[in-house]
């Protein structure tokens, strides 16, 4: 299996596939599928149907059961459609069995975000990263792939005699993971004396799921121009802008999204580009309001923050998309005072839960913009009065 290519613009024909394992709901999994579907759309697929199965356990050949595998092989061959997607990882062997029974493309949900990573990365770091993220998703997965693992094949230099083509092909991909990473020391080198040389200067991360408006966001307040579409992962390098609020500057920086069931060796590949969330002194954490499932996203976030070792940083909840949110949640025949005690309501429910640290706007529609820059503006001179306190009265 070669490394994943950059994702052309012809949309493929997808389907895809997921298991409903005891102790999940019909409509978590639902859920799941919309953001494969989106995900898909990102790659540059279309999705055509989905099928999905309850098993007490994913089948170790297969993952799903014959039956149903002879079922989605039925729709392939009758709607001639070119891959398959999967909502969870597939090992080697059960990319092989499949794919020699449907005999078109089989992705996993890791194998797609990698796929839609290739697409974007557009630094030398940036696809360092993620050609290391794509082989260390390739290692453990050799052996299934292989089909010819008996054969043996020897030769001069790099394989001793008798050795397995297997074995010399594990050895080459150790061998370019430990390059990438050394590739990768350097950068990260490079980037934290750049980070270092920014002097004394509060640094503020932009953190949130992705496609929730934290590159619209950066532009509005640093009054740069990032790049921001409707689109997952729309960029995957850190953007790092310096902000002046009322003559008091600080550094802001626009991160790459977060997502559920994001590949854990992506998150290690990604580690120096996390850095600056890690080395942050206040994140924002942007929140899509609008979608329906904002609080299972938000808690993603905050457990991959975990993760990668940067909680308990002081913490603004950016509430957007507020526009949305009215369009979705309120009938256009309510009447004003009763919307007016709803969205109170709301808004003093996360302002207790985010300790008056919440502010609900609409970054498209340019809505409470200001009451976001005042707060920011209090965080950051906060921790100049902590941190640096003789540059205070500056500002």
């Amino acid at each position: 299996m070669a490394l994943i290519p950059k994702s052309t613009h012809r949309e493929e024909r997808a389907i895809l596939v997921s298991l409903i394992l005891p102790g999940q709901k019909e409509e978590q999994v639902e859920e799941f599928m919309d953001e494969l579907a989106f995900l898909a759309e990102t790659a540059g697929a279309i999705t055509i149907k989905r099928f999905t199965q309850r098993l007490k356990s994913p089948d170790n050949a297969t993952f799903i059961g014959s039956g149903k595998l002879q079922e989605i092989k039925i729709y392939v061959d009758e709607k001639e459609i070119d891959l398959v997607i999967f909502d969870d990882d597939l090992s080697g062997s059960q990319i092989r069995n499949i794919e020699k029974e449907l005999k078109i493309k089989i992705l996993d949900r890791s194998n797609l975000i990698l796929d839609i990573f290739a697409s974007r990365a557009m630094t030398a770091q940036a696809r360092a990263q993620v050609e290391l993220a794509q082989l260390q998703y390739l290692l453990p997965r050799l052996k299934g792939l292989w089909t010819h693992l008996e054969r043996q094949k020897g030769g001069i230099g790099m394989r001793g005699p008798g050795e397995k083509e297997i074995e010399t092909d594990r050895r080459i991909v150790k061998y370019q993971i430990s390059l990438l990473k050394e590739q990768l020391e350097k950068i990260d080198k490079q980037s934290f004396t750049q980070r270092k040389g920014r002097g004394e200067l509060i640094r503020v991360a932009l953190v949130g799921y992705t496609n929730v408006g934290k590159s619209t966001l950066m532009n509005l307040l640093s009054k740069s121009d990032v790049f921001a579409e409707n689109k997952l992962f729309a960029t995957l390098d850190t953007t790092t802008r310096k902000v002046v609020f009322e003559r008091m500057p600080f550094l802001m920086s626009d991160t790459v999204g977060f997502i559920r069931k994001l590949p854990h060796h992506l998150i290690e590949s990604f580690k120096s580009t996390l850095d600056e969330v890690r080395e942050s002194d206040i994140l924002i954490h942007v929140i899509d309001i609008s979608h329906t499932k904002f609080e299972e996203q938000l808690e993603v976030v905050n457990k991959t923050i975990t993760e990668i070792g940067a909680s308990g940083k002081p913490t603004i909840y950016v509430f957007n998309k507020m526009d949305l949110y009215e369009k979705n949640y309120f009938d256009e025949m309510l009447p004003p005072e009763v919307k007016l005690e709803l969205m109170e309501e709301l808004k003093k429910s996360w302002q207790i839960k985010s300790n008056n640290s919440a502010v609900f706007i609409s970054a498209t529609k340019k809505e409470n913009i200001e009451e976001l820059r005042a707060l920011i503006h209090s965080k950051v001179k906060e921790q100049y009065e902590i941190r640096y306190p003789y540059k205070t009265h500056f500002f």
